[in-house]
């Protein structure tokens, strides 16, 4: 029977989460690779059928649009964890809280004074195109003046090890429900690793979410009554929604469940009647949240919520408008919005990027549209994109014109050589490219999970992590390396 054989595991060209060099694991990666060495192949497959099994049992599903049709698939994943020292972590969690508190600040302040703007630290002009701007939520003042209460944060490393910010998701981010369960599944596959107490814990989020959830509420005095506003069964997140109201012990509700009366305070319909809601984590997009106040065909959201929240008799989250922030331009602009709100210098750094707005720097883009990797500003599940290295001459063409008729709404990176981490292909261990969805909570505290959602190109070669377009995903392990350290961490994480 064959084992897996680490001296084989080719991650020369790549920085690789879990092998320094083949055949030398890296310190906090040490006891896995040891325990899957002495796995044989027919034994990886085993744990690899029983993880599948899980999933099926416990119904985890996402659901792919695809030539018209809706399909609910099996949640992709892979058994073998990626994993993070501790000591690394504290600093990217440290980063994370810095930056999501200077986009809640500049959210605030384009509502209000947009004191940035006459301060001409953001081009008055990027606000001016921004698709995602809500002029209904001007002047609105939402609970401790949080707006992004739920981000995910997407993180890739280069070659050199450098962690980096890749973009900001501050509308409706999803993923943390896929977070959880990946560790349930992996505690089932493989347990014998999480005796030690060195794998921390992930499964304070939920409680961490009710509790920022419940701060929210127009009635502190009261038990608050939250709820998760759903599109419906139809939309392909539905799986998250599902379970979070489930975990959380709250209503799942869809628009048609609430209504807001005379006195503007939302209710929800029940058995028993109409009772009063105080806060609604809201899963449905700005556009189709209120018919009056957004589009007036929507059938998803519920008649007068906007003037409810803006009369202070009902929190939502995240707060419409949020996603003025979620814009693939502003995010070039956020290491200098740290500096402008917190004075302070950025703890975890942007990819170097390019604007097409500039005149300098579209004409490099459009000189080197071969080596970069251009996006829209408001497109996500990476859609919209080109890999220019990857690219072919008819796309990189219709990019140039695309950029050339809205500069605005294009950026630009460099190719980077993102991170590896082993994943089973054909039985054993490849290196696959990966990425990594953290989720921030703010409301009087901020709460950063420990690790987050990896997300794995499970096609050889494939940068594209997304589930929708072929990727999978992993359990994230964020390891103690210090004994004493481990002492005091949770056991069975």
């Amino acid at each position: 029977m064959s084992q897996v054989n680490w001296n084989n595991y080719a991650c020369r060209d790549y920085y690789d989460e879990l092998m320094a060099a083949p055949g030398q694991p890296r310190d906090s990666a040490g006891e896995l690779c040891n325990m899957l060495a002495r796995f044989s192949a027919e034994e990886l497959a085993e744990r690899k059928t029983a993880a599948e099994i899980a999933i099926r049992t416990m119904g985890i599903t996402f659901t792919v649009y695809s030539e018209g049709a809706m399909i609910d698939r099996a949640w992709p994943f892979d058994i073998v964890p990626r994993i993070i020292p501790a000591s690394e972590w504290r600093k990217t969690e440290a980063g994370l809280k810095q930056r999501v508190q200077a986009l809640n600040l500049f959210i605030d302040d384009l509502y209000h004074d947009q004191k940035v703007i006459k301060d001409k630290v953001l081009p008055a002009e990027v606000l001016a195109q921004s698709v995602n701007f809500r002029p209904q939520c001007v002047g609105i003042n939402p609970p401790h003046g949080v707006w992004a209460h739920v981000c995910g944060s997407d993180l890739v490393r280069d070659g050199d090890g450098t962690l980096y910010v890749l973009e900001d998701n501050l509308r409706i981010p999803s993923g943390v429900s896929y977070m959880l369960e990946n560790r349930n599944v992996t505690k089932r596959v493989l347990p014998e690793l999480f005796a030690s107490g060195k794998i921390l814990p992930v499964d304070d989020y939920v409680a961490n979410l009710y509790d920022m959830l419940a701060a929210m509420s127009p009635r502190p005095g009261d038990d608050p009554q939250v709820v998760v506003l759903t599109p419906g069964i139809y939309n392909s997140a539905y799986f998250e929604h599902a379970y979070l109201a489930q975990q959380m012990g709250v209503e799942l509700v869809q628009g048609s469940d609430l209504l807001v009366d005379d006195n503007d305070v939302v209710y929800m319909r029940t058995v028993e009647g109409l009772r009063r809601v105080d806060v609604i984590y809201r899963r449905v997009d700005d556009e189709f949240l209120d018919p009056e106040a957004f589009n007036p065909d929507s059938m998803l959201g519920v008649a007068g919520l906007m003037r409810a929240w803006r009369a202070g008799k009902v929190a939502l989250a995240n707060a419409p408008g949020a996603g003025v922030a979620d814009d693939k331009v502003v995010y070039a602009f956020v290491p200098a919005l740290i500096r402008y709100y917190l004075d302070q210098e950025p703890l975890l750094p942007n990819v170097p990027s390019y604007l097409c707005m500039f005149e300098d720097d579209r004409r490099y883009v459009l000189d080197h549209l071969d080596e970069l990797v251009v996006k829209p500003a408001n497109e996500s599940g990476g859609y919209g994109m080109l890999i220019g290295p990857r690219s072919t001459k008819e796309t990189r063409e219709e990019f140039a014109r695309l950029i050339e008729a809205n500069p605005r709404n294009y950026m630009a990176q460099p190719t980077l050589a993102l991170s590896t981490t082993p994943t089973l292909s054909n039985g054993l261990p490849q290196p696959r490219h990966v990425d990594l969805r953290p989720f921030i909570l703010s409301g009087p505290e901020i709460h950063v999970t420990t690790g987050g959602l990896t997300r794995v190109a499970l096609i050889e070669g494939s940068l594209v992590v997304n589930s929708s377009q072929g990727g999978g995903s992993k359990d994230t392990w964020i390891v103690e390396t210090d004994d004493k350290a481990a002492v005091a961490a949770v056991k069975g994480a």
